[in-house]
């Protein structure tokens, strides 16, 4: 019989996500030696706390990272919810962006982590293409976009616009870039 952790306690939830955003933050501005103290200092929690939640640095490198990706996956339903499928689209590719800067900037922390034997990459190709996908189809429904088009076209298209506009001075290039990609998804529906 397996048994399901229990919820955690609304103060033990913000303190882990504080603890992954400010380990995010840190990662991407300090390398992946950061002390794990400094990550606790800028959570607001001790290092007790923080190990509670995260044993090794491995596990606070992959469980930061998938939580960027959560946050970039979930936020397709969300934005969904409140907009029209083309307008939610556009800003879920901005979204996009942001997660790969992060991941950018986590790069040397998650290689490290990949080699001690974790995998943080094991779900992102197949949750990224499951997001792009409700959106294509909500898009595709609502007769605003093509109905010809792959997610991984999608994710693979804006892996290059983060690429060629990964310094912040690009930030402007990339929202035209991007601006550009959706007209495409656009190209031969009824505007």
């Amino acid at each position: 019989m397996t048994t399901q952790p229990s919820p955690l306690r609304a103060d033990a939830r913000r303190n882990r996500e504080r603890i992954l955003e400010a380990a995010v933050r840190a990662f991407s501005e300090k390398g992946a030696d950061v002390p794990i103290d400094t990550i606790a200092k800028a959570a607001g929690v001790g290092s007790a706390t923080l190990y509670r939640h995260f044993p090794t640095r491995e596990a606070l490198v992959e469980a930061a990272y998938r939580n960027e990706l959560a946050r970039v996956c979930d936020s397709a339903a969300e934005l969904l919810a409140d907009l029209p499928p083309d307008r939610a689209i556009r800003l879920w590719m901005d979204r996009f962006i942001d997660y790969l800067a992060a991941k950018q900037g986590m790069a040397d922390a998650l290689r490290a982590a990949v080699a001690s034997g974790a995998d943080p990459f094991a779900e992102t190709l197949d949750k990224l293409s499951t997001a792009i996908g409700t959106l294509l189809h909500a898009g595709t429904e609502a007769g605003l976009l093509r109905s010809d088009i792959e997610p991984i076209d999608v994710g693979l298209s804006l892996s290059g616009v983060a690429l060629i506009t990964s310094a912040p001075a690009q930030r402007e290039r990339a929202g035209r870039l991007l601006d550009l990609l959706l007209d495409g998804l656009r190209y031969g529906t009824d505007r």
